[in-house]
């Protein structure tokens, strides 16, 4: 068995915005930047999911649509895996992919 640990550092500015976001770990090295971050953890005790969500003022609203969509897109997938309800999965693929298209984050 092996640990090993990922670093967030985050820079804010005077009113405590994130200015830049970077992240470390043994695998990858020093010097990685990112515009934003979502990190999700479950709460056993208290059933419920803590979140940090954090993006930069460098990151555009366009960027941040694509992010977002990825993100949810990407869950799904882990959804389906984790639990076998591949029915659900797809209908809610069905919707991102409808909305990715509108949006304009997904060609028509």
């Amino acid at each position: 068995m092996k640990t090993t640990e990922i670093i967030f550092k985050v820079t804010v500015d005077e009113n405590n915005l994130p200015h830049t976001i970077t992240w470390t770990s043994p695998e990858t090295g020093d010097g990685n930047e990112c515009k934003s971050m979502m990190v999700a953890l479950w709460d056993g005790k208290d059933n419920s999911t803590m979140r940090i969500d954090l993006w930069t003022k460098d990151m555009m609203i366009d960027e941040m649509k694509k992010f977002y969509h990825q993100n949810v897109f990407t869950l799904t997938d882990t959804y389906m895996r984790a639990t076998g309800d591949n029915a659900t999965g797809e209908r809610i693929k069905a919707l991102l992919t409808e909305i990715g298209k509108e949006n304009g984050i997904l060609k028509k």
